[in-house]
């Protein structure tokens, strides 16, 4: 920067450990800044991001491990039997496709459908 000084990136981890520190009582905003080489605007800043819930920290994404099978038939997978089975007709006219769906579907079924068709 053209005054010398650098500007730092905070990790969002960094900018909670800075507020919570502010909230303790007793604790001045000014020499908490000061203390960690932050503006005290933007401590201010943090706080209010801080208590609208702006400052949460995401969990990260796991992977799960995965094995790829032969295919198996419809027949062979077991049919939920908690869910009541519906009756009916849906028709669905998307201008480039009909889609017609009759006697009992799942939702995630109809979804991943009009989806595909949409595209």
């Amino acid at each position: 920067m053209a005054n010398g000084r650098v500007r730092r990136f905070r990790t969002t981890q960094q900018r909670r450990e800075i507020v919570e520190e502010t909230l303790k009582p007793g604790a001045s905003v000014a020499l908490i800044a000061r203390a960690h080489d932050v503006n005290t605007n933007q401590v201010f800043k943090w706080r209010r991001q801080y208590h609208k819930g702006e400052l949460e920290i995401q969990p990260k994404a796991t992977l799960l491990p995965v094995r790829v099978s032969e295919s198996v038939s419809i027949k062979t997978l077991p049919r939920n039997k908690s869910k009541p089975e519906r009756r009916g007709i849906i028709d669905i006219d998307l201008g480039n496709a009909r889609v017609r769906i009759e006697g009992a579907a799942e939702a995630d079924c109809i979804r991943s459908v009009i989806e595909s068709l949409c595209r």
